[in-house]
Parts: structure tokens; sequence; C-alpha cells
């Protein structure tokens, strides 16, 4: 039983603690010894904290015994990128710039995992600063010859292996979905500052995002309501649910493999009773670029000082585009915002069409270790981080929320990535879009 408790959702193992079925103290030692397994080729770990985890489980094991509210996550080990700060425990960033570091007090999303009983299992591995979407020192969970993805590689990765029931991931450009993606699980960017982030170290502080990465739909759901306090009425029908399929943009420079798993189960969310409705999305040109330059910008304004005092402390990749940021003028930055605001008033104007778009969450599935760049059919040559970043990006830039969900595999075996985007504050209806595809799809 032991072995196979990892590989249980958050939904089922909630449900068994709570019913007293399981003991919270079986729960940890299982994803504990799943996470001593694993981590040798995984490294989705930069600390675990085993002892405070095990003496979190028998405190909620001891509350539960004694009747009392013990929270809807009592027993439920998470694992916490490690840009969220844990009191009295060390925020690395995935930087040497961050070496002694130790938090003085609980981020707003550890403060509400902690009141929900969730038991902290320890950080998970970053890209630096979240500056990335690689996550250089994580294997993927799928195939340990392939990338994680980042930022929240280790996020994804150790959900993907059953060494974390779930976990908390950022995400400024898709960094929370496109590891999701690539590790075949779900992950969830809610609509901007939905989810608090006092305590989470910035990347970029008008495009960071926190939330959740999960086995399943129903566990997102879940995941999201102890991190906010609002529950989705979750269900599976779709009649009269608007699922806008892009014409443009979104299907662009694609892996046929990826367009066919995702064409496949937005056919499957018709059969399913939604409506498909065939929509142009606007403003492409600026998608990207606005995104960037403010990304750009922003991530440079938070590190300038300690880049002049410690820059050989940063990786070069990191200084590169710190640096280069810094030789932003106000002006380019301001022309960033500005087509912001325009692109978020004609997605506002998109989403009076349709209640959510349907698209690819990368267009490429993992590459291997070390691959730098795509060459397209076309011929033109794309590197592997702008093509990670360019269909997630969007969902950053106008703050709307999505949510990736797996659909199915390439003929390496690696999964294919579904996103759903809504309008702000529309949460629920992209977890019951992705919950009916998953439950008809297995």
């Amino acid at each position: 039983m032991i072995m196979q408790l990892p590989d249980l959702s958050l939904t089922e193992l909630a449900a068994a603690i709570q019913a007293r079925e399981l003991s919270p103290v079986e729960v940890v030692d299982a994803v504990l010894e799943r996470a001593e397994r694993t981590e040798p080729q995984l490294n989705a770990y930069s600390a675990i904290d085993a002892d405070g985890a095990r003496e979190a489980a028998h405190a909620a094991e001891r509350a539960l015994a004694a009747g009392r509210d013990a929270g809807p996550l009592a027993g439920i080990p998470v694992g916490i990128k490690d840009l969220i700060d844990i009191e009295g425990r060390p925020t690395g960033a995935g930087s040497g710039v961050r070496d002694g570091h130790r938090a003085e007090k609980d981020s707003a999303v550890v403060s509400s995992l902690r009141d929900a009983g969730a038991i902290l299992l320890g950080k998970t591995h970053t890209h630096e600063f979240a500056y990335g979407l690689i996550t250089p020192q994580t294997r993927n969970a799928v195939n340990g010859d392939r990338v994680a993805g980042g930022s929240s590689g280790g996020s994804a990765a150790a959900v993907a292996a059953g060494s974390a029931t779930f976990a908390l991931g950022t995400d400024t450009g898709g960094s929370i979905r496109v590891p999701a993606a690539l590790n075949g699980v779900v992950g969830l960017k809610p609509t901007y500052d939905l989810v608090p982030r006092q305590g989470v170290t910035s990347l970029s502080w008008s495009l960071d995002h926190v939330g959740p990465i999960t086995r399943t739909v129903a566990d997102a759901a879940l995941a999201l309501s102890a991190l906010t306090g609002r529950r989705a009425a979750l269900h599976t029908d779709l009649r009269g649910v608007r699922v806008g399929v892009p014409r443009n943009y979104y299907f662009d420079r694609l892996d046929p493999q990826v367009e066919r798993a995702v064409l496949a189960a937005v056919d499957k969310l018709a059969a399913l009773g939604a409506t498909l409705v065939d929509v142009d999305i606007p403003m492409t040109r600026y998608l990207v670029p606005a995104q960037s330059v403010i990304m750009l910008a922003e991530a440079s304004a938070y590190h300038e000082h300690t880049l002049r005092a410690a820059a050989d402390l940063y990786g070069e990749d990191v200084r590169g585009l710190l640096e280069a940021g810094g030789l932003l003028g106000a002006g380019e930055y301001l022309r960033g915002q500005r087509a912001r605001t325009l692109v978020r008033e004609a997605w506002s104007g998109l989403f009076t069409e349709v209640d959510v778009l349907a698209a690819p969450t990368v267009p490429i599935t993992a590459v291997p270790i070390g691959q730098e760049s795509i060459v397209w059919p076309n011929g033109e040559v794309e590197s592997v981080t702008d093509a990670y970043v360019r269909l997630c990006a969007p969902a950053n830039l106008t703050g709307f929320p999505a949510l990736s969900v797996p659909v199915g595999f390439d003929e390496d075996a690696l999964p294919i990535g579904l996103q759903l985007i809504g309008a702000p504050f529309t949460e629920d209806v992209l977890l019951r879009v992705g919950l009916a595809h998953e439950e008809a799809t297995g």
C-alpha cells in the first residue's frame, strides 16, 4: 500500500484522510520514501524537510484522532517552489546570490496552506530567480533525458513523480503551465493577484502569478480553494459553454503531433456539449514583445542593487538578461505597458464572444537536455525558450487565468498539454471544461 499512496491524487488522499481510512503519517512516509527513490535521478527538490514533515504529520494525526478540524488538506504533503518564503527556511531562488538567506516569516500562500492543514515537504528547484523556461537542475519526470521545463520545473517534476501530492509554482511567462505540460500534469495560473504574492520573490511584479501544479483538475480546484478561500462549483456539463478555437497565432509554428492532440481534445469538448467558435486572436504582434519588455525592465529594476554588488554570483544566462533589461529606457517600458492596456481591452472584447479559449500550451514537447533551438519545417529557427514562452505569455500580459491539462502523447511518449484561457476570475469555467475532458478521457 505504501508504494501506491504517492500515486493517488490530492482529492483521493484528502478524502481518505478525512474519513480516517489513511493516516497523515503513512501518507507522508510514503511520499518521503518515493522522494528518496526518485531524487537521485530527478533532482526536483533543493531541500526536503523530512523531520519537519513527519512532526507535522503526527500533529495532524493527533488532531484528527481528537475529532478536531485539522483542515481540508490535513496530512497532505506539498512542495513549495524555492521562490516562496517559509519562516526560518532559506529561499534560495536557485541562485548563489541568496546564500545565507532565511525568510523572516511565512509568505501569504504558505500561511494559507498551513491553515488548511497541508504539510510542507520541502523546497522545489526553480530556474535562477524564475528567469528561464528550463530549470537545468531538474530532469523531466517522464523521460530523464528531456528537460523538465521551467521555471517551476522542480514542482512539476515532483508532482509527476509522486514525490509531492501537489506543489506551488510561479508563472511570469508560462512557468507553471510549461513544466506542467512537459511533465504530463495540471498547471493553473489564476487571474492576476487572485492568489496573493506577499513573501514571493519577484521576477516581474506586474506579470507574476502564484498557482498550483497538481495531478488532476479536481486537485487544482481543491488547491485553489485552499489558497484563496473561493470554492469552485465543479461539474462537467458543457452545454452552453462557448469554446473559442483560434484561427491564428496559437496554431502557427507547431509540432504536427501537438496540433493533432489538441484539436482532438477540442473535438472531444464539442462531443461533450460545448459549442465551438472560430475566433481571431487580436493584436498578436504585440503579445510577446510587450510581455518581454515589461519583464526585462521590471526584473532588472528588482535586481539593480544586487547586480551591481555581486554580478559574479548570478548565472551567465540570467546575468545577461538582467544587464540587457538595464539598458531599456522609460520610453520602452511605458510603450510596453500601453500596448498591454490595448491588448487587455481587445481580449476582453474577445471574451464577450466565447467563454474559454482552447489552444496548445506549448508548441513542442520536452526537448532533449542541451538542445537550444528548434528548426521548423519552413526553415525558421526558434530558440527553445522562445518556443516555450510564445503561447503562454499572452495570459501573463493580460493577467487572465489559464489552465494546462494533459491531453495525449507524441510518438516518443512525451506529454502534450491543452491550454484553456478565460476572462478574469473565471477559473471555475476553466476547471469545468478541463474536468469534463479529464473525466471523459481518463
